[in-house]
């Protein structure tokens, strides 16, 4: 069988679990060595639970078994000098880097933007923004070294197309994710290699399966699970579907990655149940 990325060795920003782990996998499926950035700690201002160590390595064993080599990296994206210093180490042992998925991202509490306090705007926009510059300050020069050109994508969201209330600091963020990609893209040209945003609408992930978020959708009760949240969400998508899986929106992510979409760049990709569309009108 001929695999998409025979040979290639990709990056995945928070893919100790939900889409990154969804990401490392499928691209692992396809061919990929995969190198799993992951912070495995807690986080300030962030209420749901991050992932731990034990997480980071099963994920890197799920790589394995679809038959990738698999490095582990123990780094928060905002950590720019220690990122850049053990992606050199991954790179020189795996030998070469193609893709880079920027995926790590947070919500943190939410509410009207004039009553969030600075450490929980600062957070967000630290994490989903200049957490996205570092990773591709620590990769891009691997990518640009192999001479084979590559493929760089940034998992946004609606949000970085459309103006969500109660969340300025998320959405903030990821418009600035599209600005980023939009110089990249120009920058990168020359070297053959792609950038690219990709847009999901809800996942269902820990980011928004939790009690802080259930309450966003509904406010009306004491203690609403995400099932709960369900209708709210499905009324905002033009499918009939509150969410989409973490592997449909992997599935834009290989798409991005493999040569299907090699004179794609500079785009942004939603994978949004037609949430943007609704919204347009």
């Amino acid at each position: 069988m001929n695999r998409k990325l025979e040979g290639r060795v990709a990056l995945v920003t928070g893919g100790a679990r939900a889409q990154g782990l969804s990401h490392a996998q499928l691209l692992a499926e396809e061919g990929a060595d995969v190198i799993l950035v992951d912070s495995v700690s807690a986080i300030d201002t962030i209420a749901y639970e991050m992932p731990g160590p034990d997480e980071l390595d099963e994920a890197a064993e799920q790589v394995r078994s679809l038959g990738g080599r698999a490095i582990t990296i123990e780094s928060d994206v905002r950590d720019g000098n220690r990122l850049g210093i053990e992606v050199a180490k991954a790179v020189d042992q795996l030998g070469r880097l193609d893709i880079v998925v920027a995926n790590a991202g947070v919500l943190g509490p939410t509410g009207p933007s004039w009553e969030m306090t600075r450490e929980q705007w600062s957070t967000v926009v630290d994490i989903n923004l200049t957490g996205v510059w570092e990773t591709f300050r620590a990769t891009l020069p691997h990518v640009i070294a192999g001479g084979r050109g590559g493929s760089v994508i940034a998992i946004s969201s609606i949000a970085g197309l459309r103006g969500v209330p109660n969340a300025s600091h998320y959405t903030a963020s990821k418009h600035g994710v599209v600005g980023l990609i939009g110089s990249l893209a120009n920058e990168l040209a020359q070297h053959g290699i792609r950038a690219n945003t990709v847009h999901p609408t809800n996942v269902r992930t820990p980011m928004i399966d939790n009690p802080g978020t259930a309450k966003l959708f509904r406010p009306d009760l004491e203690a609403p699970t995400l099932d709960d949240s369900a209708e709210a969400l499905r009324a905002i998508n033009l499918l009939p579907v509150p969410w989409v899986d973490a592997k449909d929106v992997s599935a834009a992510v290989l798409w991005l990655a493999s040569d299907d979409s090699r004179y794609v760049t500079g785009a942004s990709l939603p994978v949004d149940a037609g949430m943007l569309a609704k919204h347009a009108h």
